[in-house]
């Protein structure tokens, strides 16, 4: 079993960043494809991004194409989002995720993702 514990949230003005941390732990990670997703109150979950086991491929959604990053460290049972030019749309709870299986392409709805994290909190004041 894998587990997943997210941290790095907070509250950020506009323009901030903030670089949310996934800890991964039980067994090595490093094959996993590895995601980020977000969900708002009231709002369906929101795919962010997502990183294959090698950490070569790499895709985000539209929102946040430009604005994010996602990277990883093997090495370190680590993923990591680098958030940048933040808004207050940005505001939501994120959640990582990590699919055991092999990919041509990421995945970037839920159903795929086999674990999941408890999410931490990011609010973007105007």
């Amino acid at each position: 079993q894998l587990q997943l514990v997210e941290s790095g949230g907070g509250l950020v003005q506009t323009g901030g960043s903030l670089r949310l941390s996934c800890a991964a732990s039980g067994r090595t990670f490093s094959r996993d494809a590895m995601g980020w997703f977000r969900q708002a109150p009231g709002k369906e979950r929101e795919f962010v991004a997502a990183i294959n086991w090698i950490g070569d491929t790499k895709t985000y959604g539209n929102s946040v194409k430009g604005r994010f990053a996602i990277s990883r460290a093997n090495a370190k049972n680590t993923l990591y989002l680098q958030m940048n030019s933040l808004k207050p749309e940005d505001t939501a709870v994120y959640y990582c995720a990590a699919s055991t299986r092999d990919f041509v392409v990421l995945p970037i709805s839920p159903g795929p993702y086999d674990y999941w994290g408890q999410g931490t909190q990011v609010t973007v004041s105007s």
